[in-house]
């Protein structure tokens, strides 16, 4: 039996049910392997109070500190964060709070390995975890975690630490890896884990009439929204429209620039979506618009794969590990001229659905979850 201690900060709660729907699919996919049992942290981060009563904080207050989650055992432990000044700390204080729990949970789970889903503030706060305990850990590296944690003074050092001293690593993309390495980790530590993708659930539909695009990601700079509502407003195709399937920051000040353009008519926000409405909003797009500054590999570039739609996006991260071929869809530059050219290209000559999915057809949950058993039980000695 492999017994294994999911540790992760990106994990979907009942007040944020989309958050880290990956890792928990992730996990769904390891814990239904026979012969794994998997217990799952899943640390709340919280500021004294009375910030806690904030809003944004409350919700994540009142959360159970225990529950089944889809079957799963998830433990949901409160540690300190100081917001805007204290980040450089939280791994280590995460782990101060955490040790005498997981004490308690070894007592009566004796996990062979600690599993961390994101590389910060989860990878450091392993190590200090590891060392006391006496178990070897292993860190998933996804994307923003190198790519912009990664470069933070005080946390990127913390962040080479853990990747040097873990038993193993995960990256989402050989991309990834080959910046883990230029990081300073060891390559031979590092084995590349695809995402996974579930092929019934994502799949093609008859399209309706007109000219549908899709972007999927939160409303933030480095996913590229802007661009993509400067390239709807340079495309020919009048009846185009551009759904924004997501939230976050930058809503209004896009909504304020759809206006601008004279396309605000033709840009929906639908907000955050559970996860379940995904596959019909991107089967029954034609193109689905990605300009992201950074990625690891995006979930959305293979579950749009899956759907039969093609993406236009960005060459970063792993993209040329998915859109592999013409009908995946293009990859340009970050600039609306080159999105609004990308989108053209290919409602100019649209590829068969059966072709576009093709293209993701080799990316499984079956095969993620074997692959990560053998890479933890690898650790385990097992």
């Amino acid at each position: 039996m492999l017994r294994v201690l999911t540790l992760a900060t990106l994990f979907p709660n009942a007040h944020r049910p989309v958050l880290g729907v990956f890792v928990e699919r992730q996990t769904l996919g390891l814990a239904a392997r026979p012969g794994v049992e998997v217990e799952v942290v899943a640390p709340i981060g919280l500021p004294v109070w009375p910030l806690s009563r904030h809003p944004h904080y409350a919700p994540l207050a009142a959360l159970p500190r225990e529950e089944r989650w889809k079957g799963l055992a998830v433990h949901r432990p409160h540690y300190r964060v100081w917001p805007r000044i204290g980040h450089a700390r939280t791994a280590r204080d995460m782990a101060d709070t955490l040790l005498p729990l997981l004490r308690e949970i070894r007592e009566r789970f004796p996990f062979d390995v600690i599993d961390a889903e994101f590389f910060w503030p989860d990878g450091p706060a392993a190590m200090r975890l590891s060392g006391q305990l006496g178990v070897p850990f292993s860190v998933k590296a996804r994307g923003s975690d190198i790519h912009l944690w990664g470069k933070r003074p005080g946390i990127s050092a913390q962040i080479v630490e853990a990747g040097r001293r873990a038993g193993g690593l995960l990256a989402v993309s050989a991309a990834l890896k080959r910046d883990m390495v230029a990081m300073g980790m060891p390559e031979r530590s590092i084995r590349v884990h695809h995402t996974g993708v579930d092929l019934d659930r994502f799949r093609p539909i008859e399209r309706g009439p007109g000219v549908t695009l899709v972007c999927v990601g939160a409303l933030i700079e480095r996913k590229g929204q802007g661009i993509a509502i400067e390239a709807l407003a340079r495309l020919a195709a009048a009846d185009a429209e551009l759904v924004l399937v997501g939230d976050g920051p930058d809503r209004a000040a896009l909504e304020a620039q759809a206006r601008a353009l004279g396309v605000a008519d033709r840009v929906r926000f639908l907000g955050s979506r559970p996860h379940e409405e995904l596959p019909a909003l991107l089967a029954s797009a034609r193109v689905m618009v990605l300009p992201t500054a950074s990625e690891g590999l995006a979930n959305a570039w293979v579950e749009s794969l899956a759907c039969g739609t093609p993406v236009v996006t960005c060459d970063v991260g792993g993209a040329r590990e998915i859109v592999d071929r013409p009908a995946a869809g293009r990859l340009v530059e970050r600039t609306s001229a080159a999105v609004a050219a990308g989108i053209a290209e290919v409602l100019a000559s649209p590829p068969s659905q059966a072709e576009t999915r093709a293209a993701a057809e080799g990316f499984s949950w079956d095969a993620n979850a074997a692959a990560l058993e053998a890479h933890l039980a690898g650790l385990a000695g097992r």
